[in-house]
């Protein structure tokens, strides 16, 4: 080596990663031409790992501490440059530093509806989203798989990938789980825990684990959801006969509210009373049709139907026209709808 390019040449005597970005995953630091000088110190703070490259090959990691550089610390790599005289002369390596830090807070969630079996409705079709978290566990493989001799790598560089992982492993979780989607709301935890069990093995494919995942939401397209309202309003209703008579005492009292509005109920009115009759016989016990039948006693005299929706209208004129007070229509009122749906 001349006198010039000696001179040129420059040692390097501290190695350290002093980063401030936590995005960054891997750091490579810059030696250029430059060598590392013979007792030079290294320094790896607390969260990351240091990586001595050999001829492309991983010679020595260390963990978190203060080192100075000498054959004692770096075995390996004394041992595949094979310095017979000792480790005297300065060398060059590649060094890698790797961010073990918990990544966290990171978000995933499903671009389209993910179809998984359900043990209610058969194959239904799910979004979710919710948040994770994930960190470097395994650095020589992450190296392997992921970084190379790349001079950084950032978390958004790998994370499209991982939350593809999370939604291809989404509908195994769920079927692996064996919660109907009506008790997901409140079985959230369990439905993570499966998802999370499966995620780690693609996850330790690249040298990462997940810390911790959440799912925050599940929930059904729009079509499918309203398909489920219908059907839970419809387990809601119970006793169609009393649920015929409420309706028909709600629109009594809807219409006495609006003026003329009791012209056009009757029909309505009669109808809905019908009916609530025809399906009240409907389901009433067959064995009282028969004792009904082997009664051929005279009937009495059925009294006239009393005109409830007359009797709201009259007593609402009443009201508007000053005679009654708000509080005896109110009573009035309840006595009258009472009687309606006995």
């Amino acid at each position: 080596m001349g006198l010039r390019s000696f001179i040129k040449k420059q040692f390097i005597d501290a190695i350290e990663w002093d980063w401030q970005d936590d995005d960054v995953l891997m750091w490579r630091f810059p030696m250029a031409d430059n060598e590392i000088q013979s007792g030079a110190s290294l320094t790896v703070r607390d969260g990351q790992v240091a990586v001595f490259i050999n001829e492309g090959q991983i010679a020595d990691v260390f963990t978190a501490g203060r080192y100075e550089l000498t054959t004692e610390t770096l075995p390996v790599m004394t041992n595949l440059r094979n310095w017979r005289m000792g480790f005297d002369s300065p060398f060059k390596s590649d060094v890698l530093f790797f961010s073990t830090r918990l990544q966290q807070g990171r978000k995933w969630g499903t671009t389209q509806p993910v179809t998984v079996r359900d043990s209610d409705f058969g194959m239904v079709r799910l979004r979710a989203f919710g948040m994770y978290s994930y960190k470097i566990n395994d650095v020589t493989q992450f190296y392997q798989t992921i970084t190379g001799m790349n001079d950084s790598y950032r978390a958004e560089q790998i994370e499209p990938q991982l939350r593809n992982l999370i939604v291809s492993d989404l509908a195994s979780g769920l079927g692996q789980s064996q919660i109907p989607f009506i008790d997901l709301a409140a079985n959230q935890g369990l439905m993570a825990d499966e998802v999370k069990k499966a995620l780690q093995p693609d996850f330790a494919k690249y040298g990462l684990s997940v810390e911790s995942f959440v799912v925050e939401n599940v929930s059904l397209p729009e079509e499918l959801q309203k398909t489920l309202d219908k059907r839970i309003s419809m387990g809601m209703i119970g006793d169609m006969d009393a649920y015929t008579r409420y309706q028909a005492a709600e629109a009594i009292e809807h219409a006495a509210k609006n003026e003329g509005g009791m012209a056009g109920i009757g029909a309505g009115l009669g109808v809905g009373m019908n009916m609530g009759q025809v399906m009240s016989e409907a389901m009433a016990p067959k064995a009282q049709q028969p004792q009904q039948n082997q009664q051929p006693q005279q009937a009495a005299p059925e009294a006239a139907p009393v005109d409830f929706a007359a009797k709201l209208s009259q007593l609402k004129g009443l009201l508007d026209q000053g005679l009654i007070s708000q509080e005896d229509y109110d009573e009035t009122k309840i006595k009258i709808l009472t009687q309606l749906s006995q």
